[in-house]
């Protein structure tokens, strides 16, 4: 008898020990002891950008201001949304093909040509992060720097080199969080510059065209050899008739029409009238008549709206501009129907779907007739 008690009091014991642990349990479970879980994004983090400095950046990057347009028309394409603003007034030619809520985002200028960075009007908007894309340079860098401490905003700088713009997408989209979309847009950047490039390397020295870049309201401005502004026409393999060295920076170097006269280009490219080019200079003025691109009505507007598909800025929207100039230049190599490729790039980069007339606007006086 004596022996069934202890049985019974162990017994309860052993069933009072588990109700304590099975109320425990649950208390933590209801919430009562939180517990941080894996799902919480860091306050920050700490990243390396595509010049290999160290950069602390919020956990969740929301809003996004960039130096310069080659940025910020970056940042469009992949995640407007993000975009705290712009570097300048958007013309009337360049809202046409933005979306209407973000056509008023504020102007707050950047750090490039005349640096019209606005300090106060970019620390209202509290951007995030601060990109710097385009040259990485020393000298780049150390603006980079400059801004940073200036602001206390983390500056991230983004290589913007035509055949690196895969890479940038897809590092922005880590930064950003949108690392779908980017894949997305990373990969029509490596099979555009991929398949160009290799079409281009076939194409006999003999049979390679000479193009001049006539830049500035006159023409007689242009890029030397190796500057950013014209990587479309290396890319495609075009030939720079400009037999001057390459100024680096902003470019346009001056030249004279005497100069322009003696390379006779096969080709001439201009900006287009709302850029306030010289097309019509050009293909009107006796002066030019006697080079061989003007002769053979061979003087082409680069396509704008909303922005240039050749060069300044010298960001993402030179990427149709590929398949446009490579077409131009050397039709029997590139196959392309520029209409068809103008729409599928406006709807996959500027989120804005195209007609065909709209198309063949953009592409007046820039197709062989």
């Amino acid at each position: 008898m004596k022996m069934l008690k202890q049985r019974k009091t162990a017994l309860c014991v052993s069933l009072w020990l588990v109700f304590v642990l099975l109320f425990a349990t649950l208390a933590g479970c209801t919430g009562k002891r939180k517990q941080p879980t894996s799902g919480t994004p860091p306050t920050t983090r700490t990243i390396v950008d595509m010049t290999g400095r160290k950069v602390t950046v919020p956990g969740q990057v929301k809003k996004v201001f960039s130096t310069s347009p080659v940025g910020t028309i970056m940042v469009y394409t992949l995640a407007p949304e993000r975009l705290a603003g712009w570097n300048y007034v958007l013309s009337p030619v360049e809202k046409r093909f933005i979306l209407p809520k973000y056509q008023q985002l504020p102007n707050l200028g950047g750090w490039y040509a005349k640096n019209t960075g606005n300090n106060e009007e970019i620390l209202k908007v509290h951007p995030d992060v601060i990109i710097s894309m385009g040259y990485t340079d020393p000298t780049a860098v150390s603006q980079a720097d400059r801004i940073q401490q200036q602001l206390g905003i983390p500056v991230v700088m983004v290589e913007g080199e035509l055949k690196q713009l895969d890479r940038a997408y897809e590092f922005l989209g880590d930064l950003l969080g949108v690392q779908s979309r980017a894949r997305e847009l990373a990969a029509y950047c490596r099979l555009t510059v991929g398949e160009v490039e290799s079409k281009a390397k076939e194409i006999p020295a003999e049979k390679r065209v000479r193009v001049y870049y006539a830049e500035g309201p006159k023409g007689l401005q242009t890029e030397g050899k190796g500057s950013r502004h014209i990587e479309v026409l290396d890319l495609v393999g075009g030939l720079n008739a400009a037999d001057i060295p390459g100024k680096g920076g902003t470019g346009m170097s001056e030249v004279s029409l005497e100069q322009v006269l003696a390379w006779n280009p096969e080709v001439i490219l201009t900006w287009n009238d709302a850029q306030g080019g010289p097309y019509r200079i050009i293909t009107t003025d006796p002066k030019w008549r006697g080079i061989r691109a003007v002769k053979d009505g061979r003087v082409y507007q680069v396509p704008h709206s909303p922005f240039n598909w050749f060069d300044r800025p010298p960001s993402v929207n030179r990427l149709i501009g590929v398949k446009w100039l490579a077409n131009l230049l050397y039709p029997d190599v590139f196959k392309y129907d520029i209409v068809k490729e103008a729409k599928e790039f406006y709807a996959k980069f500027y989120h804005y779907n195209l007609t065909d007339q709209e198309a063949r606007d953009l592409l007046a006086h820039s197709r062989s007739k």
